[in-house]
């Protein structure tokens, strides 16, 4: 069966919010191929299988800092009209039963083999990292450069803010008089 929306598509969409890997109705509404607004319509219809472990919404701080990350800005005074409702990776799994069209079940299988495969691989990095640890206790401090680049190589590097936009620098010309210039900043990477 050939993959209805790519893994890489999916993983971008989880995110962590309060300690839990979740995604957002609005993204889920969109792999479904439904409106957010009929999405989450089904989901009040039968809001008595989303406990808060499997669903929660949004503060308002939560869903302005998300939206913000996410470059959605919104116009000058004014606020988001609907807070987001985020499911975890149970909340995911009970929407099966609550959407039901062919779109739905496939897109729902793989957001469940996307949870299951990064849950794989946080073990494996935190098994990883238990192995080191132990075998840099068994062995002598000779080994030490080698753990620590071993280490160096299997760390999530982080990723530098890049900064966009305009630069103005101030000139003053032979007559003593500032002159404004505007240069644009380069985008590296």
């Amino acid at each position: 069966m050939n993959a209805v929306i790519p893994v890489e598509v999916i993983e971008g969409k989880i995110l962590v919010i309060r300690g839990h890997k979740v995604m957002i109705d609005r993204d889920l509404a969109k792999l479904y191929g439904v409106e957010t607004r009929a999405f989450n319509q089904a989901v009040k219809r039968n809001i008595n299988r989303f406990p808060e472990d499997f669903m929660f919404r949004l503060t308002n701080e939560e869903a302005v800092a998300l939206s913000r990350s996410q470059f959605v800005i919104l116009k000058r005074g004014l606020n988001i009209k609907y807070l987001p409702y985020v499911f975890t990776e149970n909340g995911v799994a009970m929407l099966s039963s609550v959407l039901n069209s062919e779109r739905a079940i496939e897109v729902n299988i793989q957001i469940m083999r996307t949870f299951t495969k990064l849950r794989e691989l946080l073990a494996t990095h935190k098994d990883l990292a238990r192995k080191l640890d132990a075998m840099e206790k068994k062995y002598d401090a000779q080994f030490k450069i080698v753990f620590d680049a071993i280490r160096k190589l299997v760390e999530v590097p982080e990723k530098p803010k890049r900064r966009i936009g305009f630069k103005s620098q101030v000139d003053e010309g032979p007559t003593g008089l500032k002159k404004h210039s505007i240069k644009m900043r380069k985008r590296h990477g």
